[in-house]
């Protein structure tokens, strides 16, 4: 039976939300927390899923896989906001999002039940594997393109007039919703198979061996598979759905666009709101959420040395508490306008983030911090002669002494600084006054062992922070590191959570699927995306742990201006006007 659509009301009315209007919600959130879900498994098991499928390849060509599947996780969905932006436009919110869930289900389903390179090389067709995988991959991310846009027009166009921030914030808490899920089932899951079931031992091709947990082995492939009961549940509640009532009004006075991807970037008039969108208001918000929530996990263990378990924990306890923050804001939007809070969130996170990742750094591994601020560390080389290491599929190679050198004391998140050399100089690191030659055989030993002297922790550093279990988190050392993780979480409510309802109310009807959905994959699959990589390139560049908060810092500064000069508010729009 299909579920009534909900009809506008006066921005002044104050009532619960209908039946109709909860099922709306429902119906659109759940399938996007499943899309979420489906598409962060893979970023959480790559490396898992990578030796499975890949590593029995040459460098060359598992370099070239790595490749491919980052960019089916990020630039692909632009591609995939294009596609079913116009299908949207074409044919309704209803029936587009439905294949895009559809699409991005059976993909993870399917990735759970691919057979290994192993096997499949066995019946001396093993390339089959990985290019089966890529491909799925990027069926994933055409999807999450189309899905996100579909979900957000779809709420939006039923939301009543005055409560669309509201509304629409339920679809921006499914990307945390959708994270902190594939985080508790694969810790849950790895847990579990590791305990019940004994490791393997496997031979390896140079005849060497490795111990393999039994997550490693087959155990990976449970959180894919339980997707499928996730998406049974998403798609029965989608096929009750009626399409939305911006769109049936268009449909039957016929004003609907033939073509809507030439009406929306090939005419100025309409293609200038979508850059605007995309500069003044998601490439901001891009890089707020993925420092608060990815930046944030990849600082605690690449540069602060908590292990991966630690840190997965402290980052879902802070999602956890921070998760009603994308309603509270959504619904402040309502009130006061979407540029404030947007743009607010941009403007404290710039000038919030250095202080908050130094406290991090205090609370996370007092002995590092303590470290880096008394251990003088110099690189001594031909600055010219220094790459910058973007490597955001760690698959690249540098091999000058100087990025060696760099490259060294980045992983060790040690704080350096640069003496420009002669052109021809060996490059040298001086710990303390003492020189170690990047061309002496034993100078990653030796210099790691210098540090260590100098005070730089251990690797077995007992200060760091460690966590037994996901309730083992009541010490001061972690609590504190779990309320600036909550700090930096609550800027990615009030970027995100007014994010969709600005987007929708920014084009019409007739092109709002297409328009909204490439400047938010942009935003988020581009400048956001890119972050990691590009943020550690800049630590390595020079010396400095937390150099790579510039990146952020800078764009969502530029955003706040772009946004506050050339982006109009829009919370009191009527879409069906």
């Amino acid at each position: 039976m299909a579920v009534a659509t909900a009809g506008p009301i006066s921005a002044g009315s104050a009532r619960p939300m209908t039946p109709a209007e909860k099922k709306v919600i429902l119906a659109s959130s759940l399938g996007t927390v499943f899309e979420w879900y489906d598409f962060f498994l893979y970023g959480s098991l790559a490396a898992v899923i990578g030796a499975q499928f890949f590593s029995a390849y040459p460098e060359a060509t598992r370099n070239i896989f790595a490749l491919l599947a980052f960019a089916a996780g990020f630039v692909v969905r632009p591609f995939g906001a294009l596609v079913f932006g116009r299908l949207g436009d074409l044919v309704g919110r209803k029936h587009t999002f439905l294949v895009t869930i559809l699409i991005m289900g059976l993909s993870t389903f399917a990735v759970g039940l691919m057979p290994s390179y192993g096997t499949m090389a066995a019946y001396g067709i093993g390339w089959v594997a990985p290019v089966t995988l890529l491909i799925l991959r990027m069926l994933q991310g055409l999807a999450l393109g189309g899905e996100y846009g579909g979900a957000a027009v779809y709420v939006a166009e039923h939301a009543p007039q005055g409560r669309r921030g509201f509304y629409t914030s339920f679809i921006q808490a499914t990307a945390t919703l959708g994270l902190l899920l594939s985080l508790i089932i694969i810790l849950s899951t790895q847990g579990y198979v590791n305990n019940a079931y004994a490791p393997t031992v496997v031979t390896n091709p140079d005849g060497t061996t490795t111990t393999l947990t039994a997550f490693q082995v087959w155990g990976w492939r449970i959180p894919f598979l339980v997707s499928v009961a996730l998406l049974a549940i998403s798609v029965w509640i989608r096929l009750q759905m009626n399409e939305s009532p911006a769109f049936q009004k268009m449909k039957a006075e016929g004003t609907h666009s033939k073509a809507p991807l030439s009406e929306a970037f090939g005419q100025w008039r309409n293609a200038k709101w979508a850059l605007l969108a995309l500069l003044g208001l998601t490439a901001g918000q891009a890089v707020v959420w993925y420092t608060g929530q990815f930046y944030a996990l990849f600082f605690l263990q690449s540069i602060l040395k908590v292990d991966q378990f630690t840190a997965n924990v402290m980052v879902a306890w802070s999602l956890i508490a921070v998760t009603g923050g994308f309603l509270l804001f959504g619904a402040l939007s309502d009130r006061i306008g979407r540029k404030p809070i947007i743009l607010g969130g941009c403007l404290l996170a710039a000038l919030t983030y250095f202080p908050l990742f130094n406290m991090l750094t205090a609370s996370a591994n007092p002995a590092l911090y303590e470290a880096q601020a008394n251990v003088p560390v110099v690189v001594k080389t031909n600055t010219d002669s220094c790459s910058f290491q973007f490597n955001p599929v760690g698959t690249a190679k540098f091999t000058k002494e100087c990025d060696v050198a760099k490259a060294l004391l980045a992983r060790s998140a040690v704080s350096y600084s640069t003496e420009n050399l002669p052109a021809g100089s060996p490059t040298v690191v001086t710990v303390k006054g003492k020189d170690f030659p990047v061309a002496d055989p034993t100078f990653a030993k030796s210099v790691a062992a210098a540090l260590t002297e100098a005070g730089y922790p251990a690797a077995n550093n007992p200060t760091v922070i460690k966590a037994s279990n996901p309730l083992d988190i009541f010490t001061g050392q972690k609590l504190a590191v779990i309320g600036i993780l909550f700090i930096l979480a609550v800027y990615v409510t009030m970027v995100y959570g007014p994010i969709a309802a600005a987007l929708v109310e920014l084009f019409p009807t007739r092109i709002r699927y297409t328009s909204m959905s490439l400047p938010y994959h942009i935003g988020n699959g581009w400048f956001g995306g890119l972050l990691p990589a590009t943020a550690f390139a800049m630590v390595a560049q020079t010396g400095d742990i937390y150099y790579g908060l510039w990146y952020p810092i800078v764009i969502a500064l530029f955003t706040f201006v772009v946004g506050l000069i050339f982006v109009p508010e829009t919370k009191d729009r009527d879409l069906l006007a």
